[in-house]
């Protein structure tokens, strides 16, 4: 069984910092991408950052420039680097893997902006 543990939310101040991180645990290899998105109150969940192992990185378009998405394929982990950081960034953050086809998703993280 895959599961998924991301960390290291929280409260942050606008202008801020956070990193988060996502460790897979269980029977997958060879992930073929790795990808981080978020969910706010009352909307869809969208795509933040994401890429596919060997090839470009894809951030939305509201993030560019602020988050830096990174992974080790190897070590099965995924990290979002999150600096200067909005209020509109206050959401759930959801880390996934895509493998053969299948997507597996974490628990989320809870990210709050706010001063």
């Amino acid at each position: 069984q895959v599961r998924l543990v991301e960390s290291g939310g929280g409260l942050v101040q606008p202008g801020g910092s956070l990193r988060l991180s996502c460790a897979a645990s269980g029977s997958i290899f060879s992930i073929n991408a790795m990808g981080w998105y978020r969910q706010a109150p009352g909307k869809q969940r969208e795509l933040v950052a994401s890429f596919a192992i060997g090839s470009s990185t894809n951030y939305a378009n509201s993030v560019k420039g602020r988050f830096t998405i990174s992974g080790d394929n190897a070590k099965k982990m995924v990290y979002l680097q999150m600096n200067s950081l909005k209020p509109e960034d206050t959401a759930v953050y959801y880390c996934n893997f895509f493998r053969n086809g299948v997507r597996y998703w974490g628990q989320g993280t809870q990210v709050t902006v706010s001063s």
